[in-house]
C-alpha cells in the first residue's frame, strides 16, 4: 500500500495512493496523523473519501510524506562504499544526528539555497524509515513490526557548515532543503535492497543497492530505541552512499540551476530544482 500527504485547497490531507487516483482517508490531515492511529492501516485501506486523479496532480501539491515528524534521526557513515571514499573504517556503532522539520519539503518542491550556506552544496540520497508505533527498547529481531514504511530523502548538505566543527548537525538541518516523499511504502510491501540513485541534471551521481548498508533498519532501532522512544510518525534517514560530491576529485557541488533527483527502486522519485533564496 501506498500513502502520501496531498497539499489541497489550502489544506494537507492523507491519501491512499492507488493504480490511477489518490482516495482522502477522511479527517486525516497528513501521514503523521494516520499513524498516531494504532489501526492507521486498516483505517487507510478501508478510505473511501474524495477520490483525485494522480494525472491532475500537480507536483507540488504532494507534501513531504509526514510533514512534522517528532523526530528525524540521522544516520552517517552507512553505506560500505561511502565509507570507503570518505578514507574511514566501519563503524562499531551508528553515528547519529538530528533533522528539524523546518528542514523538510515535498518531493517535488525547490531546495532553497541562502547565499550564506556557501558554494559546497552536496546531494546525500537516502532512504527514510517511517516508523508505525512506539518502540522503546526494541529488539533487532522484533523491530520490523515497528515500521510503517518506507520513502525517499534527500539530505542535502552545506559541507562548509558542517565541517565547521567536529559535530555535523548545523551542517545538514538547513530549512526547506530535504525533500522527503513522495510515498510511504508499507512495510511487506516494499523489497529492501533496490536501487538508490541520485542524479544531478539527468547525470548519475550515486548507485547503489539499499543492502550495502553497515546497519540495517532493523539494527538502527534497536540501537536507537535504547537511547530513547521512538514514536508513531518518526523518520530515521539510513545514510547516503558512495558518489557524493565531496568525496570526487576534482570536488563537485549542487548550484541554482539544477535539478537533483533522487529514486529507490520500489518506492519512488523525487525531483527538486534547486533555486537561490530570494530568486
Amino acid at each position: 500500500m501506498k500513502l502520501a500527504t496531498l497539499r489541497l485547497d489550502g489544506r494537507t490531507v492523507a491519501v491512499r495512493v492507488d493504480d490511477l487516483a489518490a482516495v482522502e482517508i477522511e479527517g486525516v490531515s497528513d501521514v503523521g496523523a494516520l499513524l498516531q492511529d494504532a489501526n492507521w492501516k486498516r483505517t487507510a485501506e478501508a478510505a473511501a473519501g474524495a477520490s483525485h486523479v494522480l494525472a491532475d496532480i500537480a507536483p507540488t501539491q504532494w507534501a513531504p510524506v509526514v510533514p512534522d515528524p517528532r523526530k528525524i534521526v540521522c544516520v552517517g557513515l552507512n553505506y560500505r562504499n561511502h565509507i570507503k571514499e570518505m578514507g574511514r573504517e566501519l563503524p562499531e556503532f551508528p553515528t547519529l544526528f538530528a533533522k528539524y522539520p523546518d528542514a523538510l519539503i515535498g518531493p517535488f518542491d525547490p531546495i532553497v539555497l541562502p547565499a550564506h550556506a556557501g558554494d559546497h552544496v552536496d546531494w546525500e540520497g537516502e532512504l527514510a524509515v517511517i516508523i508505525g508505533k512506539r518502540a522503546s527498547h526494541v529488539k533487532e529481531a522484533d523491530a520490523t513490526a515497528y515500521i510503517a514504511g518506507y520513502s525517499v530523502m534527500n539530505d542535502v548538505t552545506m559541507r562548509d557548515y558542517q565541517y565547521r566543527t567536529p559535530e555535523w548537525f548545523q551542517g545538514k538541518t538547513f530549512e526547506a532543503t530535504a525533500p522527503f516523499g513522495p510515498y510511504l511504502i508499507t512495510e511487506g510491501s516494499f523489497e529492501f535492497g533496490g536501487k538508490l540513485t541520485t542524479s544531478v541534471d539527468g547525470n548519475v551521481m550515486q548507485s547503489t543497492l539499499t543492502n550495502d548498508l553497515v546497519f540495517s533498519p532493523e539494527a538502527l532501532i534497536e540501537y536507537i530505541s535504547a537511547i530513547f522512544p521512538l514514536a508513531p510518525g518518526d523518520v530515521i534517514v539510513t545514510g547516503t552512499p558512495g558518489g557524493v560530491g565531496h568525496a570526487r576529485k576534482p570536488e563537485v557541488y549542487l548550484t541554482p540551476g539544477q535539478v537533483l533527483t533522487t529514486a529507490i527502486e520500489g518506492i519512488g522519485v523525487i525531483e527538486s530544482p534547486v533555486v537561490a533564496a530570494g530568486k
